[in-house]
């Protein structure tokens, strides 16, 4: 479990040998080969954005080892910083597409991290992987730290899958994940937000070229349905991951007090979110079970910092939030779409 607090421990750094030698160092927060990989400056005034650039390879090299990367102390103090450096690794950032939380966009890919409340934790997912395409790179920024709280634990999916039961894999293998949504009636997203639209025909071609089941309900809801691995291979590093929102996205992760009242005004098949096996058997409590241990046997929580960038390649790295006290602004990136075979990217809507 990483160290929390401002300084780093037990932690062996050495300086990089690339183009811009001797200005940055590598460490870690715990202890060595674990996610995430720290890079600090070793001199005053390094530019990171323009290190960075000098730096592409060795910044993907060691993001498919490690899975996610922590750039901090390098004085970045606003979202224009940071959207600068983001840009020089990741020059076209992306629309938030398909949405299923709220954010508010501060400039064109820029956005806050999600508008849920303070007191109810985020459960570890895949950003996206609710969709048939999805962001390769997630950058996170923290611009003011919460007074308590409010850290973003990350997990090595392919540390995930191989702590999970073999036959729970294989049963997932077998029957994969279907995602139940439900948009409108004042209850989690509008499908006008969820899809960036006012016009249901759009909807209704973007469904059906995504492969997405779909019913128009009364008082202008809208219910999908969307079959998905929940195992899948990376497509550069060939290693399998456990890639998902199966249990983030079931009624089970909702507090009891929140479930209970949902359940008490709605019909299952009504709620915001839910997930079945993919013929539409219920998930067992003890496979949620499971899935949410595996998580927190290798889950790594460090403290914010402010001015601490993070990148982490989404598919290798599961991301989650906890609760906090106070004002807290992170902001966030999405970056490199990845389109599985077929699939249709909601920015090309018709």
């Amino acid at each position: 479990m990483a160290f929390e607090g401002n300084r780093f421990r037990n932690v062996r750094r050495k300086a990089t040998s690339l183009r811009l030698e001797s200005v940055v160092k590598t460490g870690f927060l715990a202890s060595e080969d674990s996610t995430p990989l720290v890079i600090e400056p070793t001199v005053d005034n390094v530019k990171l954005a323009t290190w960075a650039m000098h730096n592409k390879a060795f910044i993907e090299e060691v993001l498919l080892k490690y899975g996610a990367i922590l750039f901090r102390n390098f004085n970045i103090k606003s979202a224009m910083r940071f959207e600068e450096l983001a840009r020089a690794i990741t020059p076209e950032l992306l629309d938030y597409c398909e949405r299923s939380s709220p954010r508010t966009e501060l400039s064109r890919g820029i956005y806050t991290s999600t508008d849920y409340p303070a007191d109810q934790i985020i459960q570890f997912h895949n950003e996206q992987s609710y969709s048939h395409s999805w962001p390769m790179k997630l950058w996170f920024f923290c611009e003011r730290t919460a007074e308590q709280g409010g850290a973003t634990p990350i997990a090595d999916c392919r540390k995930v899958f191989r702590r999970l039961d073999r036959k729970l894999r294989d049963r997932f293998i077998d029957k994969k994940v279907l995602y139940l949504r439900n948009y409108g009636n004042g209850l989690g997203l509008s499908w006008q937000t969820a899809f960036q639209t006012n016009d249901k025909v759009k909807v209704e071609n973007y469904c059906r070229r995504s492969g997405i089941g779909f019913k128009w309900k009364v008082n202008n809801g809208l219910q999908t349905r969307q079959v998905f691995d929940a195992i899948v291979g990376h497509p550069k590093t060939r290693e399998l991951i456990w890639f998902e929102h199966v249990a983030f996205f079931h009624i089970s992760s909702l507090e009891p007090s929140i479930r209970e009242t949902l359940l008490s005004n709605l019909d299952e098949e009504d709620l915001p979110f839910n997930t079945y096996y993919g013929d539409g058997a219920p998930i067992e409590a003890s496979v949620l079970d499971e899935i949410r241990e595996a998580y927190r046997q290798v889950a790594v929580r460090f403290a914010w910092e402010e001015g601490d960038v993070m990148l982490i390649d989404n598919m290798l790295t599961a991301h989650a939030r906890e609760k906090y006290v106070g004002p807290r602004k992170i902001v966030v990136a999405m970056a490199e779409l990845l389109l599985k075979s077929g699939a249709y990217c909601c920015e090309a809507t018709p």
